[in-house]
């Protein structure tokens, strides 16, 4: 980032939509504008209320789409009903989509070319490169499909070289299909799932999952018992949720930098 705002005088600027006021969803974007702040990225917050119509929220969008301050803009979801966050999602230039869910995004991913990443995927992928996990040849095994997670996420482990097995809710004996993962990642939104009969000795496990319960904040994982099994295994919280942060830094740089070329 450094480099970009020396020799092109662009500080990369990251803009969030939140409509309604979602507890959840709130502590998620005031986080994502700390860490714009502490990295010395600019940042701008767009709060609506939470009956906004489809016409406001689009005209936002745009606004920010024109805005030439602005290289990122993020909506965070879910969005209050009747909205439809994919419709909304939709109208984002790609250019400036850096949570990577735009059609032409996904698209790119999926035809395995260059393009903005989903963060959590991103930040899934750079946890493997970090713990040292060697995908190519490597069975990897994703529990859920959601477009956010699940879906990207298979698609990037396929770009690793991995052979990857998708699990989901209508997958038959579902422990003896992720025993079979060197690589287990899951990402079902249901808490504590992943019993320690479900892992193989010594795989690696990634749990992708954030489920509010009377304990607490708990993953799709039921870490304690797992970890004896685990080679390596991250926790909730404090896990995938920072790197996935900063893959949305990392996007967003990467955006501006494409939005303003040299000279």
């Amino acid at each position: 980032m450094a480099e970009l705002v020396a020799e092109r005088g662009v500080v990369p600027g990251l803009a969030t939509v939140l409509v309604g006021e979602d507890p959840a969803s709130e502590i998620y974007v005031r986080r994502k504008g700390e860490a714009c702040r502490e990295v010395g990225m600019a940042s701008f917050h767009h709060p609506l209320p939470a009956d906004a119509s489809a016409d406001e929220v689009r005209a936002l969008l745009a606004r920010l789409n024109a805005d030439p301050t602005v290289h990122g803009v993020l909506l965070q979801l879910p969005l209050p009903p009747p909205l439809d966050g994919d419709a909304m999602t939709a109208t984002i230039d790609p250019a400036k989509d850096v949570d990577g869910l735009t059609p032409v995004n996904a698209g790119l991913l999926a035809r395995g070319r260059p393009g903005l990443v989903p963060c959590t995927p991103a930040g899934v992928m750079e946890l493997l490169r970090a713990a040292g996990t060697e995908l190519t040849g490597a069975r990897a095994v994703v529990l859920g499909r959601s477009s956010l997670v699940g879906r990207p996420l298979a698609a990037l482990l396929l770009a690793a070289d991995a052979t990857v097995v998708h699990c989901h809710s209508r997958t038959r004996d579902l422990p003896a299909a992720c025993r079979e993962g060197e690589v287990l990642i899951a990402a079902a939104g249901r808490p504590r799932l992943v019993t320690r009969d479900m892992v193989a000795e010594g795989a690696t496990v990634i749990d992708v999952g954030i489920n509010r319960t009377d304990e607490g904040l708990v993953g799709d994982v039921d870490f304690e018992a797992v970890r004896e099994r685990a080679g390596a295994i991250t926790p909730v919280p404090g896990g995938v949720g920072p790197v996935t942060i900063a893959m949305l830094l990392a996007n967003t740089v990467e955006a501006a930098r494409a939005q303003t070329p040299p000279g």
